[in-house]
């Protein structure tokens, strides 16, 4: 899976871009810099730069390519459960150094997250960046 598709150039923007928006309230069902759910801010900040993704957590399982923890790089999208029961319910943005932007719901606003002390089963990784 070296092969996979990736854009250094536009994953280096996505991640300066991203980090504007720390801080920004969760808000269930927000799509927009006043309040972002997990899948609203993931979405908002790749329609930047005119990357679709879809609008529910649940529907990343089949969006980009997969991606193996051992090939991730920054700009790709981490899929977590929520309640350790292995259901598809949280998305994040890898940025490197096993960290992860979110709009987290327990934190209450959007936070880059440790992987390696993240509460939440990573069950897939996606990239979406060509």
């Amino acid at each position: 899976s070296t092969s996979l598709p990736y854009n250094a150039d536009t994953a280096s923007a996505i991640i300066e871009y991203v980090k504007q928006f720390l801080g920004v309230p969760y808000v269930y069902g927000g799509s927009t810099p006043k309040g972002f759910d997990c899948s609203g801010f993931t979405q908002y900040v790749y329609a930047k730069f005119n990357i679709k993704v879809p609008r529910s957590a649940k529907e990343y399982a089949g969006t980009g390519v997969k991606v193996d923890r051992t090939n991730i790089k920054p700009g790709d999208i981490l899929l977590f459960d929520r309640y350790n029961d292995y259901t598809l319910g949280h998305v994040g943005i890898y940025i490197g150094s096993n960290q992860f932007i979110h709009a987290s719901s327990s934190k209450g606003k959007v936070v880059i997250g440790n992987l390696s002390t993240y509460g939440g089963n990573i069950l897939g990784i996606r990239r979406v960046i060509k």
